[in-house]
């Protein structure tokens, strides 16, 4: 491994004195999510000034929130979306190349119960081979009833045919974002994460800023931008009316949000190093069991939301839907009482032209992005694995648009990010840090606790907290626990556990309280069930 630069320290006072600075930046971004965060690092790469602003932490929304896969979309092959599912297939070989750290192949098994069903899907997954030509992962496979029991331990044997296997990819999602947030900031771009976007300013019908608090003090900045990025996710439509409102005029919302559940659940249920994928279920949804980080993650559903909660709870009948259907396909069903952690994202799904009921399973994955009158951009829809070429795809429409001056050609594609071997700045490990004598015991936090288990010892340790708040713009017990680790989506009672050590050692590190009581709550509900 070559040497690395030192990373980039990330403490808030020097961040908001850049921010107070009188400055015009050529792209203001508002939102830390997979889009916000690409559309920074590609700017940044190609020498535009960056400022990008995000309310919360960086990936608390969706995009800590995935089923934690790299693909092509196989379900959107069989939808006949060809064009998102060879842009996806290529995108895939970008993000494993780039962040081979936090992406890896990943094979899945396809179990056939119908004499027919490996031939159709093992047909339409040698399509998916074809799709991804050279940046195939592995080829597809035929199996017999022994071996898809082999690579699948406790899949269910009862009228089981066979199977087909493929490869796909697999990925740490909050891990990501965190690495494209300080991959961006080497470039010169400036983040902060708990600086909300209040309103934007407008001067002659044109957005020409925005009005910025520190949701932390309180204190009002404003930030002026030649060009105005809304990449807020399945918020987007807020920030569309405030600036269509400023300039006299109403809109239509473009999102239709749709929910995902996953529930994580031990190892013993599902061992192996293969994932399963079922790709129709009794509702006609696809079924996962994917391997993640020593535990098992079951799901997704694919429900309308019309409300936009933070933190949005599941519906019992997705809940019973996850354990139901597994209960068909796994020999030892995990029941309620076995869940670990219950998570849930809100998917930006953008709205047809012509809206046909709730069904969210029916509409495009695919990205959109507009320019209002006023010049506000707003990107949404998409899906993590595509997130870098959506950036591109923002850049080239605001120089289309005159927001944006000629623009070198992008270089994201092939431009490692932090923590990658051959990366130009970062670090993979705390002791290689210049005085990783300061950071204390690498011993783990949970290793103390009653009914710590193995594979959870190693998420959380002090020394990993201190770099988290030096390094990686930790704020909260939850930045720690949620996204800089993944032991709240793990284990839900493990990360209280867990809570007040954390919350000692980001005092330390921080010099202010650092309050546990909110993120127990938060915890609380990951680890029930309605």
């Amino acid at each position: 491994m070559s040497t690395t630069l030192p990373t980039l320290p990330t403490r808030r006072e020097d961040l908001l004195a850049r921010l107070r600075q009188p400055h015009i930046y050529d792209l203001a971004i508002i939102g830390g999510g997979a889009t916000g965060l690409g559309v920074a690092l590609d700017a940044a790469l190609r020498g535009l000034s960056v400022v990008l602003l995000e309310s919360h932490d960086f990936a608390k929304g969706t995009s800590s929130r995935a089923t934690k896969l790299v693909h092509g979309g196989v379900r959107y092959l069989a939808q006949g979306n060809v064009g998102l599912v060879s842009e996806a297939l290529h995108e895939r070989t970008h993000l494993l190349h780039n962040a081979p750290h936090l992406a890896q192949p990943l094979p899945f098994v396809m179990p056939a119960y119908r004499w027919w069903e490996a031939p159709f899907y093992g047909t339409g997954l040698k399509l998916y081979d074809l799709l991804a030509g050279k940046a195939g992962l592995g080829p597809t496979e035929f199996l017999s009833a022994g071996q898809t029991r082999r690579h699948l331990p406790s899949v269910n044997p009862s009228h089981l045919f066979g199977g087909v296997k493929y490869w796909d990819g697999q990925f740490d999602d909050a891990r990501l974002a965190l690495v494209l947030a300080r991959t961006a900031a080497a470039s010169g771009a400036l983040l902060l994460n708990y600086c909300e976007a209040v309103d934007l300013i407008h001067a002659e019908q044109r957005v020409t800023g925005v009005q910025v608090r520190d949701t932390e003090t309180g204190e009002q900045l404003e930030v002026r931008a030649r060009c105005v990025v809304n990449a807020t996710g399945v918020w987007v439509d807020a920030l569309r009316q405030q600036d269509s409102a400023a300039c006299g005029r109403s809109i239509q919302p473009i999102v239709a949000p749709s929910q995902g559940v996953h529930l994580v659940v031990d190892r013993h249920f599902f061992p192996g190093d293969h994932a399963l994928l079922i790709p129709k279920t009794a509702d006609g949804r696809v079924l996962f069991a994917v391997p993640w980080l020593g535990k098992v993650i079951l799901g997704t559903t694919d429900t309308p939301r019309h409300d936009l909660a933070r933190e949005p709870e599941p519906f019992a009948e997705e809940v019973a839907f996850i354990l139901g259907e597994s209960a068909r396909y796994l020999q030892r069903a995990p029941q309620r009482r076995d869940v670990r952690s219950v998570w849930v994202g809100l998917r930006p799904l953008v709205k047809p032209a012509q809206e046909e009921g709730d069904d969210t399973k029916a509409i495009s994955r695919e990205h959109t992005v507009a320019i209002s009158r006023s010049g506000l951009v707003t990107v949404t829809g998409g899906k993590w694995t595509t997130y870098r070429s959506m950036a591109e795809d923002v850049l080239e429409k605001c120089v289309r648009g005159g927001l944006l001056p000629a623009l070198p050609p992008a270089s994201s594609a092939g431009h490692r990010l932090v923590g990658a071997p051959d990366s130009s700045v970062g670090l993979t490990r705390i002791s290689e840090a210049p005085g990783a004598h300061l950071y204390g015991t690498e011993r783990s936090m949970l290793e103390r606790l009653p009914g710590a288990t193995r594979e959870l010892a190693p998420h959380v340790s002090e020394a990993m907290v201190r770099f988290a708040a030096r390094f990686e713009y930790a704020r909260t017990v939850e930045d720690v626990l949620a996204r800089r680790s993944r032991l709240l989506f793990l284990d839900a009672h493990a990360a209280m556990a867990a809570a007040p050590a954390v919350s000692a050692v980001l005092e330390d590190e921080l010099d202010r309280p650092v309050p546990v009581t909110e993120f127990q709550a938060l915890a609380q509900q990951y680890a029930s069930l309605p």
